[in-house]
């Protein structure tokens, strides 16, 4: 959607917004709160679809929470396929403290930890038992803690082609990482970030 006239004289950009399924939002919504989230937008019904509200994170990382009421089709699709989100990833103010409120929020797990060196620990979570993202402490020189996420395609570099041809920007990568898949993290057009996994090569 096109960033509304209010929230970009408030400094918005444009960015990708995650939603995270809840049992009501309300609910999640007062929780939220109480552990020192914020509310950006109170729940609100989309007719047909589900009720949603637009919240952050304690140290201001946004999201969505959402109530499905449709009766559309809401099972997972498999891990790693192409054109869904491959992977969760949140640049977090402080990353203990960021996974503590997340896990308390959503129940999610801690999958493996990987020591960074200077960069900190990259901690994995799961949901149901399988790792979907990984939190970590934002360095300096991003300004604001944020989630990013990662569209799965099938191979990295006919992909890093079609960013490019279509006027994006590439900002890191391609590059392997543990496991074996391969990532790059860009820029669309008109500035909002995000980035690509494949499956090993």
């Amino acid at each position: 959607m096109t960033l509304p006239q209010e929230a970009c004289d408030a400094g918005a950009r444009p960015g990708w917004m995650g939603y995270i399924g809840v049992e009501d939002a309300d609910t999640a919504v007062r929780k939220l709160t109480e552990a020192g989230g914020k509310v950006h937008r109170p729940p609100a019904d989309i007719p047909g679809i589900g009720r949603f509200a637009i919240v952050a994170d304690p140290r201001g990382a946004a999201f969505a929470l959402f109530h499905p009421t449709g009766t559309r089709d809401e099972s997972p699709a498999p891990p790693m396929t192409p054109g869904h989100v491959g992977w969760h990833e949140l640049y977090a103010g402080d990353g203990p403290e960021a996974f503590a409120f997340y896990s308390g929020q959503f129940g999610w797990s801690k999958a493996e930890a990987m020591d960074m060196g200077p960069m900190g620990i990259y901690q994995l979570f799961a949901a149901g038992g399988l790792p979907i993202g990984g939190v970590m402490t934002k360095p300096p020189a991003i300004p604001q803690p944020y989630w990013g996420f990662y569209f799965t395609v099938p191979e990295i570099n006919s992909a890093v082609e079609r960013v490019k041809a279509g006027g994006g920007q590439i900002l890191n990568g391609p590059m392997e990482v543990p496991g074996g898949a391969w990532i790059i993290q860009a820029m669309d057009p008109q500035g909002a970030a995000f980035a690509l996994v494949a499956p090993p090569q």
